[in-house]
């Protein structure tokens, strides 16, 4: 199981990574490996459009995958910046690469978004039983 020390995690599978300057930063968002690992194949991602706005723990995108569909929803409050194109055509990089080019998208936060309050990676190692 693949855990990035640098991201933050949350307790549905989700990691955020945060990106830029403080003034505008964004936070790229993700599937984790072990989350992807319990679905199986993915077969279908579906995200939310750009420009709509997404509080904590509202749903930001369905994952289907030959074991089950499953739902992951937004680790912080943020209006979505970008989706990962690329997830249309192959949602099978998001178990190739779910780190990298299988990130779903890019917020850019609220103020007090609540990034710290999100799992480092060895809470999140312990969360899975790694």
């Amino acid at each position: 199981m693949n855990v990035p020390e640098l991201l933050k995690y949350s307790e549905d599978h989700g990691w955020v990574a945060q990106e830029g300057e403080e003034s505008d930063r964004l936070v790229r968002v993700g599937l984790t490996d072990y989350g992807q690992d319990l679905l199986g194949e993915v077969e279908f991602v579906d995200l939310p459009d750009p420009g709509s706005r997404l509080g904590v723990g509202d749903l930001m995108a369905e994952i289907e995958a030959r074991k089950a569909t499953s739902e992951l929803y937004a680790p912080l409050a943020g209006r979505v910046v970008a989706v990962n194109g690329l997830l249309a055509e192959t949602p099978e990089v998001l178990n190739r690469d779910p780190y990298g080019e299988g990130w779903l998208c890019l917020l850019a936060p609220e103020d007090g978004a609540g990034v710290d309050e999100l799992m480092d990676g060895a809470a999140y190692a312990r969360f899975v039983g790694g």
